[in-house]
């Protein structure tokens, strides 16, 4: 056997090993960010956000309805429909619409977004 080729299999291997060590975290955040238990979303919804806001049509109640929200390209407000849009404007509110930034926790936000994904 060439000890060559065995030393570069191994240090190929080890430099393998390191990159994944380094991109673990990067997934496991990205896990993280993408994390919300909708059925608990649909039942914050229910409590905070459906007074104003249908979820089974795209009709207007008191805010717009957000049946397929996600589907959409742009919010009511006219910015590109992201997550971190939506995000921002459930933290913030605007237009009428109450800040939830200190009324529901990260974990609420969290399951309202992946609640709203399910539209």
């Amino acid at each position: 056997m060439n000890l060559t080729n065995w030393s570069g299999r191994k240090l190929a291997a080890m430099l393998g090993l390191a990159a994944m060590l380094c991109v673990a975290p990067m997934i496991a955040q990205t896990k993280k960010a993408a994390k919300g238990d909708a059925d608990k979303g649909k039942m914050t919804f229910d409590d905070n956000c459906s007074v104003c806001h249908n979820s089974d049509s795209d009709e207007k109640k008191v805010g717009p309805g957000l049946k397929d929200l996600f589907k959409k390209k742009k919010l009511a407000n006219g910015k590109a429909l992201t997550e971190a849009n939506v995000r921002a404007l459930i933290n913030a509110g605007g237009n009428g619409m109450p800040a939830f930034s200190d009324t529901l926790s990260e974990e609420e936000r969290d399951n309202v977004i992946a609640y709203l994904k399910t539209l």
